[in-house]
């Protein structure tokens, strides 16, 4: 039976020349009870359609109807989790879950009323934190309080809003898992909208795509029997195929077509060396141990004395390796990343880089950060230009404007050169970040986290540009990732490190996969899947903060097909 219905809905913003059209002729049937996902991106219209649903705006076309009445207004029959807390900074847990229940049910007594807060405080796991103040919390502890608000208005249908993407990967998965508990318990009708693709086949019934241009796009359906394993899941053939078709379904609608780059490297060399086309990408790449990290520690003094982060880290990489550093939330992968681009002190042990001892920054190791930290009043060109023209100090005007229009064209922005900052999307930021790094030529290119803030196609289509850019370089790369997918994608091998304090390494994995390497060959490959297991295992047995013996040795690498 529909519980909600929309026919025919558009909506759009301003008038005539200037209107913006968001949604375009959406007809949808929510069945009552279903746990329905609609998988979007950045621009494709997903809060709006939640908002429409809601009743917090009125469509510029077509009707939306609940149990057959139109949508006019919000109801508390329909509850509404976004993606940001809105939560009293100046309650407690159980202060804000009072205010739903005060709302919801004026009628009951203050002890009754109580003890529904006490019940949905519970619920999402959170008693222990009930005298707590928002300012006191994680971020998925404040989310939690969130949920718990929404579920005490006693909706019959639960509307949410990515209100997992601003958290940590393991945080999100649990919460997901909470959700889904939730959902089991009281058979609520549940609308989410994510654009994540493991999180729409774990929890959905029905997964729709929503398209670039406001359209519904194709829909899935999830026939995998639940409860549904994040682990078990890797091994599960229908979870493997609904996967590779939901990715390229979106990769062909949402990544735009590569521009095929018309410039050249200038044949001049950094102060660090290299060049001539970055040495014809590393030729014959024969340097063992270009890069040696030796019994590395990272010690903070505190109050109750010296606190040990990293410990015996010992790592050697051959030049033109790419490694992937991946771990829990803590484990120390960016104090390592920190310390081998000279921001952070080294407290015990050695980095040598092309045989020196790494001491202080240099633009021979260049750093892209999560977020790209560009001057919001400079031009892409300009942003590009400040290191270039110091690496560069006896090349012309012209060559250093040749390397800094190069790799601006290969993160595909030959055509917002001129663009300040602040008029771009985080996803055309990163990209500036990638180009400024990689125009250093430098010895060893750190990342630490690059697309973390970003939604995952543009994730996917920076990785691509990423692979592409480093392909015609191969210079040596450490990118600190908490995404396995990532993490197996980018790399010759992926570090694992243990949970904090007294992080090390784990486990190391070879990653034999054919290059040049792409997202949709990958998820076919046959041994892809196996890697993948590799590092979910050893993920889930560190999960919690448990903290079990490190692997005495890496496993054989899987030879490649």
């Amino acid at each position: 039976m529909s519980i909600l219905k929309l026919e025919n809905v558009s909506q759009s913003f301003g008038s005539g020349l200037h209107a913006a059209h968001v949604l375009k002729d959406i007809n949808l049937n929510v069945q009552e009870g279903e746990f329905l996902v609609l998988l979007g991106f950045s621009g494709t219209g997903k809060t709006t359609l939640i908002n429409l649903m809601a009743g917090l705006e009125q469509p510029t076309k077509g009707n939306v109807t609940f149990k057959g009445e139109t949508v006019k207004e919000p109801s508390p029959e329909r509850g509404v989790i976004f993606q940001s807390y809105s939560l009293m900074p100046w309650l407690t847990v159980s202060g804000n879950v009072r205010l739903a229940v005060d709302t919801v049910f004026p009628s009951l007594s203050k002890a009754e009323r109580a003890k529904k807060v006490d019940y949905f405080v519970q619920m999402v796991g959170l008693s222990h934190a009930a005298t707590r103040r928002p300012a006191e919390l994680s971020g998925g502890m404040r989310q939690r309080v969130n949920v718990a608000r929404a579920l005490a208005m006693n909706p019959e249908m639960l509307l949410l809003d990515e209100p997992l993407s601003a958290l940590d990967a393991l945080t999100r998965a649990n919460l997901a898992d909470e959700i889904e508990h939730i959902w089991e318990a009281d058979k609520k009708t549940c609308v989410l909208i994510t654009n994540d693709v493991d999180e729409a086949i774990m929890l959905a019934d029905r997964i729709i795509a929503l398209n670039p241009d406001g359209t519904l796009g194709r829909e899935f359906n999830v026939s995998i029997p639940r409860p549904r394993d994040r682990i078990e899941m890797n091994g599960n053939d229908t979870f493997k195929r609904l996967r590779a078709d939901v990715t390229k379904y979106l990769m062909d609608v949402g990544i735009e077509a590569k521009v095929e780059g018309t410039r050249s490297l200038p044949d001049i060399t950094p102060i660090h060396g290299v060049p001539t086309a970055v040495k014809d990408a590393q030729h014959g790449l024969i340097d063992e141990r270009f890069l040696n990290f030796s019994q590395l520690h990272k010690v903070y003094p505190t109050p109750k004395g010296p606190l040990t982060v990293v410990e015996d880290f010992d790592l050697k990489i051959n030049r033109g390796e790419f490694i992937s550093l991946i771990g829990h939330s803590g484990c120390g992968k960016s104090t390592v990343l920190t310390m081998a681009a000279g921001l952070n002190s080294i407290s015990k042990g050695a980095i040598k880089l092309d045989g020196r001892h790494v001491e202080g920054a240099d633009p021979e190791r260049a750093v892209v950060f999560q977020s790209p930290n560009l001057f919001p009043w400079l031009s892409a060109r300009e942003n590009c230009a400040i290191g270039v023209d110091k690496v560069y100090p006896r090349a012309s005007q012209a060559e250093r404007q040749d390397v800094v229009e190069y790799y601006l064209e290969r993160v595909g922005l030959a055509d917002a050169m001129d663009k300040p900052a602040s008029d771009m999307s985080n996803g055309m930021q990163q990209r500036v970040g990638i180009a400024r790094a990689f125009a250093l030529s430098p010895k060893l290119l750190l990342l630490d986290e690059p697309f973390g803030m970003l939604d995952s196609l543009t994730r996917w289509e920076l990785q691509e540009v990423l692979m592409e850019v480093w392909s015609r370089t191969k210079v040596t790369a450490i990118c600190v990732t908490h995404d396995v997918d990532e993490a197996i994608l980018l790399a010759d091998r992926v570090v694992m490190m243990t949970n904090g304090p007294q992080a090390t390494i784990g486990k190391i994995t070879s990653v034999n996969l054919p290059r040049p390497r792409t997202r949709k060959a990958l998820l076919e490959h046959p041994n892809y899947y196996t890697y993948r297991q590799e590092v979910l295992d050893f993920l889930e047995e560190y999960e919690h903060g448990a903290k079990p013996k490190p692997k005495a040795s890496a496993p054989k690498p899987i030879a490649a097909e």
